[in-house]
Order: C-alpha cells, then sequence, then structure tokens
C-alpha cells in the first residue's frame, strides 16, 4: 500500500463521512465538531509554546543567578 494510496483511501473516508452527515441534516454538528477539533489544537499548541517559553525563562534565570556569582563581588 502506497503513500497515495493511503492519502486517497483517507480523502475518500472524508468524503464519505461529510456526504453522511449532509445527507442526514447534521452540517451543524460537522461545524461544532470542526470547531471543537480547531479549538483543542489551538490550545494544545498554545499550551506546548508556553511551556517552552517557560522553560526558555528558567533557563536564563539560571543563567543569570550564575552570572551573579561570578561577577557579583566586582
Amino acid at each position: 500500500m502506497g503513500a497515495n494510496t493511503a492519502v486517497k483511501s483517507s480523502v475518500t473516508y472524508m468524503s464519505d463521512l461529510i456526504r453522511i452527515f449532509s445527507e442526514r441534516g447534521d452540517l451543524a454538528h460537522l461545524a461544532l465538531l470542526l470547531w471543537a477539533f480547531s479549538a483543542s489544537a489551538l490550545t494544545w499548541f498554545a499550551l506546548r509554546e508556553l511551556a517552552a517559553a517557560s522553560r526558555r525563562f528558567d533557563d536564563f534565570v539560571r543563567e543569570l543567578a550564575r552570572f551573579n556569582e561570578l561577577f557579583g563581588d566586582h
């Protein structure tokens, strides 16, 4: 099974899923599901970036404390 086949089957699966939702009139549910997925992804991305920023700030404070230990008396 090649990469092209996997992409084609996932696209087919998504189009079948969208067709099922549209035939049943559940477009509002589909929109809500897409909104929930995108909001969750954005939240995950923001938390990941916040954690990285916190680590960088912690590294900065640690290096600043080390600098002050070395040159604080001068």
